[in-house]
């Protein structure tokens, strides 16, 4: 008889992360107590996704995150192109072709009893997952239905939304208060009558053949730039501007945008109907497209080889 290994293979199954050199079980994948990301919400983020195994807009995500890492003076420990392979790798190892995938960098830690940022080593980690829907398509396909919150959110001046933050207490509490009143999900305002975001989407209003979406307070979503682009496709107006709480509670029609999740239609606003109550036909055309994009080479890429 010949002799065999028997060490059992990782199971990626749930999961793969990429952490401190290494590809683990998500379940393996473990950070500090002590990291300042975790202490601090000290770190920032981004998300993209896979579907039937082609990333989609993957260099807009890797934009914004590199982006986001600059501006909070950390660190990779790589380049781009080994970011892109890693992340690749992650989703490789799931043997999954829908997935979600994370990538996040975080202050780390200093050494003890320093308080100094710049002497912090930073962490960095990723990890792929089976894809995740901020709502089912069943809830997709009789519309969501959305509340406005009384709590404002976090001043744009204080932390900014263009870097993808953890900064989600405002958000979190928001949503309590949805769910309270008997809606799905929720909005925020600046405090002063203007929309800006909910967890984890930015909104639409489509009023007289015109979209419009908040420019202030908000992230500038890829998902949010992504019907800017269909817009621009389709010859529809489309505008990034103030947008005000009465302009939301008149809309015709209104949207939520996800990279978990696409273009979601919204069908009742704190109890009440938008349009007839049934995802509006503009809302219906865009989320179309959106999904159709993702075969198309010039919005997605497939993942890479090994």
């Amino acid at each position: 008889m010949t002799a065999r290994s028997s060490a059992a293979q990782p199971d990626f199954s749930a999961g793969c992360a990429f952490m401190d050199g290494a590809f683990m079980p998500i379940a393996e994948c473990k950070i500090s107590v002590l990291d300042w990301g975790m202490i601090r919400s000290d770190c920032t983020y981004d998300v993209a996704h896979v579907w039937k195994g082609r990333f989609f807009r993957l260099d807009k995500h890797l934009d914004r995150f590199l982006r986001g890492v600059e501006k909070l003076r950390m660190q990779l420990p790589f380049d781009r192109a080994k970011l892109e392979d890693v992340l690749s790798e992650c989703v490789r190892r799931t043997g999954l072709d829908d997935v979600y995938v994370s990538m996040t960098c975080t202050r780390g830690r200093p050494p003890a009893g320093v308080r100094d940022p710049r002497q912090a080593k930073n962490t960095f980690y990723c990890f792929a997952i089976p894809f995740v829907w901020l709502a089912t398509l069943p809830q997709q396909e009789a519309g969501l239905h959305l509340h406005v919150s009384s709590i404002p959110r976090i001043a744009p001046e204080s932390v900014d939304p263009t870097v993808k933050n953890y900064h989600w207490l405002d958000m979190e509490m928001s949503l309590f208060e949805a769910y309270e009143n008997d809606a799905n999900f929720v909005v925020l305002t600046d405090g002063a009558g203007n929309i800006t975001e909910g967890p984890g989407y930015n909104i639409f209003t489509y009023n007289n053949g015109r979209w419009a979406t908040p420019d202030r307070g908000v992230l500038e979503g890829i998902s949010r730039q992504t019907v800017l682009d269909l817009c621009r496709e389709l010859n529809v107006s489309a505008q990034a501007g103030q947008l005000t709480e009465t302009a939301l509670r008149n809309a015709e029609e209104i949207l939520l945008t996800s990279t978990a999740g696409g273009v979601m239609p919204v069908t009742k606003l704190d109890g009440k109907p938008v349009g007839n109550g049934t995802p509006g036909p503009a809302t219906t055309r865009l989320r179309q497209l959106y999904w159709q994009k993702h075969g198309d080479p010039g919005w997605s890429s497939p993942v890479k080889a090994a």
